[in-house]
């Protein structure tokens, strides 16, 4: 196989058209049957593969500098650069990460999965070199979904007014991971699909490419396509902001993806290479999957494209979308909010059956928290269902727009906690440090499928703003009467020695801890705290009767809920005397990935890590 003899970048520089197309045949069938094996992001990598060759043949990669928004567009890079060997562990514990990581390779300079900051990143490479008198060049790859994000923008103004030598590399396939939502992705589909434009730009490639000498071309290329642009386009988005702009091209036509960007290369200035893609290409169940083409799978059938696996019941998010489109119909002025993530969030059963009432913003978590503020002041009751790892991204919007004004937004949370494959920037352990900051923030923390139902229930009634946190997984089922009611934590059962206050997914592992404390003679009280904020004093009451409370979350050990609820116990006692603590939860590090369930089994959140740490803390005198 072609693949085999391809070590690093260099190795591309000597392939014919005819080796290129074979090699682009041989990597697709590749990532399908790495990522099927292993699960990870698929239909992202398939539309890249002739991009990213092209990147690599005209760029001299890590001398010159190539990124990546978001990262799950960097498999192709990854293979071409000596690391096909690592695809057998594929977002495993101890194996290759899902995104670029610097740990990894000197050719990945940004260990990054959250959309829309390259730019920022790249501006700030362009600048270094420039001032330092380096001649080196910045590349980045970006999606079209990405620009829907504010940061880019933001980037884009500056690289304008700076003039900074940036190539950007627009992967246009219309999607991020749903459909692209922004009057850019209309402006550039519009210019895409205009015919006239179209053909007068073949006609001038063509043209251009029989014409030896490049400075000729190169002028003839820039000032021609100006010229049409501002007959089809005459508000050209990218060159107000003093940007170059140029394309659209066909980015699986490596020859003209090439020409492209050495001719963008010339250019002493931030430049746009518009390149269009097709999500999925080359692997028929991504390319027919109209939502997200196989964006993010687990592990599934190469031949049919469905999972491999199936879970024993229906996982947080089923649970979610089913109550939501349950309280659509009690509540008529319920509205959902999504940052470009109506599948993965659960909101499509929603909006099948009520269209108007989901609205995904794109990219844009700070807009959607601000816009869903505005929404509360004027009668709606609007729920922003947000993965947790993406909510820190509008925590000021969180405190000061929604929390300062007291308004009744609800904050679904999904993957909160340890979410395994996916690593440090995906695992959601900030949202409770964050969210017990927001004065008036009431924060739920289910344990089970029907505990989430009652509490999105109650969230959406009260009069502040309110946070429902739950993990990614299988969501068990419990009889009604072990489904807890309004702001009330559930006691699951009594102890005299150690009181546990487990946090949502930890219940199951204090449960366990107290079940093996109990074969050595040792009492343990279990208390599923539920609500976290406010604090149940009843629960509390009960807890400061021990000689020591130990709290258990999926979440920092340090600022997290075992601090506020530690805060509570010292505040409900004038005298300021309080049990013995100790607080359990993931510790102030970058953890990497692996399935949760091992990750766990590491940091001692199971229930013989809990178990250890409580029997080494009942020999202890000190707190922690």
């Amino acid at each position: 196989m072609l693949l085999e003899t391809i070590r690093t970048p260099h190795d591309l520089r000597g392939l014919d058209a005819g080796q290129l197309e074979q090699l682009a045949t041989e990597i697709r069938d590749f990532i399908v049957d790495a990522v099927s094996r292993t699960g990870g992001h698929l239909g992202s990598n398939l539309g890249a593969v002739e991009l990213t060759l092209a990147v690599h043949r005209v760029f001299d990669s890590p001398h010159d500098v190539v990124l990546w928004d978001t990262g799950h567009q960097a498999y192709v890079h990854k293979i071409v650069t000596g690391r096909q060997s690592g695809f057998d562990a594929l977002k495993q514990g101890g194996g290759l990460s899902g995104y670029p990581s610097r740990s990894e390779s000197e050719h990945d300079w940004v260990s990054n999965s959250h959309a829309s900051t390259i730019l920022s990143y790249a501006h700030g490479m362009a600048t270094s070199f420039a001032l330092r008198g380096v001649d080196r060049r910045v590349v980045a790859v970006i999606g079209d979904g990405a620009l829907t994000g504010g940061m880019a923008f933001e980037a884009l103004n500056n690289l304008g007014h700076s003039g900074r030598r940036v190539i950007i590399v627009l992967n246009d396939n219309g999607r991020s991971y749903a459909p692209t939502i922004s009057r850019l992705g209309e402006h550039l589909a519009r210019l895409r699909l205009n015919p006239s434009y179209v053909h007068a730009r073949r006609v001038l490639d063509d043209r251009l490419r029989a014409i030896a000498g490049g400075d000729l071309a190169v002028q003839g290329i820039n000032s021609i396509g100006a010229a049409l642009r501002e007959v089809f386009e005459p508000h050209a988005f990218f060159e107000a902001l003093d940007v170059r702009y140029t394309g659209p091209i066909d980015g699986h036509d490596i020859a003209r993806v090439e020409q492209a960007l050495r001719h963008a290369a010339t250019f002493d200035g931030p430049i746009v290479v518009h390149v269009r893609t097709q999500k999925g290409r080359g692997y028929a169940p991504a390319e027919t999957d109209v939502e997200k083409r196989l964006h993010d799978v687990s592990a599934f059938d190469p031949t049919t494209g469905k999972s491999a696996s199936r879970g024993s019941g229906p996982t947080y998010t089923q649970v979610f979308s089913d109550a939501m489109v349950d309280l659509a119909e009690r509540h008529d002025n319920l509205v959902a909010l999504t940052a470009a993530m109506p599948g993965s969030t659960g909101l499509l059963p929603l909006a099948g059956r009520h269209p108007e009432r989901v609205i995904d913003v794109g990219i844009a978590e700070q807009h959607a928290v601000t816009a869903a503020a505005g929404m509360a002041m004027t009668g709606l009751r609007p729920v922003f269902a947000v993965y947790s790892t993406f909510l820190s991204r509008a925590f000021d919007q969180m405190n000061l727009d929604v929390g300062l004004h007291g308004q009744p937004v609800v904050f679904a949370l999904d993957r909160a906690g340890i979410t395994g494959p996916d690593g440090p920037s995906h695992h959601g352990v900030l949202d409770l440090a964050l969210s017990l900051r927001v004065p008036g923030m009431t924060v739920f923390a289910p344990s089970s499928a029907g505990e989430l139902r009652q509490m999105l229930a109650d969230a959406v009634t009260l009069d502040g703003p309110a946070l429902v946190r739950f993990p990614k997984g299988t969501a068990p089922e419990v009889p009604d009467d072990q489904v807890g009611r309004g702001l009330m934590a559930r006691r699951i059962r009594g102890g005299t020695d150690v009181c546990f206050l487990a946090v949502g997914k930890m219940v199951p592992a204090a449960t366990g801890a107290a079940d093996q404390l109990a074969a050595d003679g040792v009492s343990a009280t279990v208390w599923d705290v539920r609500v976290v904020k406010p604090a149940d004093p009843a629960m509390l009451d009960d807890a400061a009767r021990h000689d020591l409370v130990v709290t258990v979350e999926d979440g920092v050990r340090h600022g997290g809920a075992g601090s506020y609820l530690a805060g509570m116990l010292a505040d409900r006692d004038a005298s300021g005397t309080v049990p013995r603590l100790l607080h359990l939860g993931t510790p102030d590090a970058y953890v990497d990935h692996g399935s949760a369930g091992q990750i766990h089994t590491d940091l001692g959140l199971d229930a013989t890590g809990i178990t250890a740490a409580t029997r080494k803390r009942l020999g202890a005198g000190d707190s922690d």
